[in-house]
């Protein structure tokens, strides 16, 4: 079974909030190695094409060709989700300019909802 790292691309069956499918598509792995190792999952941010209806928290994938992308890219850092490792494939690695940017929005959104956490 493969394991994965923090900033792998991959590409997993990311559930719909709106409808009840699951889609295989790109996702960034935000958490792994104790997570994957524990329990077999991983926490992954939704990839989505650029030509989508930009969100505000949205990052661009600077290097595609790293990432295994084949099309512009952003990431959708307010779209997260726990999927089991098995069920991942590795894609690429996030360039190192874009994981600052990642880490950012992450930080901001967690800021944002600071006061209504458990």
């Amino acid at each position: 079974m493969p394991t994965f790292d923090a900033w792998d691309v991959v590409k997993v069956p990311f559930p719909y909030t709106d409808r009840p499918v699951r889609e295989h598509r790109p996702a960034l792995v935000v958490a792994a190695k104790g997570l994957e190792d524990r329990h077999g999952l991983l926490w992954v941010l939704m990839i989505t094409s650029l030509g989508n209806q930009g969100w505000q928290e949205d990052v661009v994938v600077s290097d595609l060709m790293a990432a295994g992308l084949p099309v512009e890219s952003v990431i959708r850092a307010a779209k997260i989700a726990t999927i089991e490792s098995k069920e991942a494939e590795r894609l690429g690695r996030l360039a190192d300019i874009d994981r600052e940017k990642v880490r950012l929005q992450l930080d901001g959104i967690m800021a944002a909802t600071k006061d209504s956490r458990c």
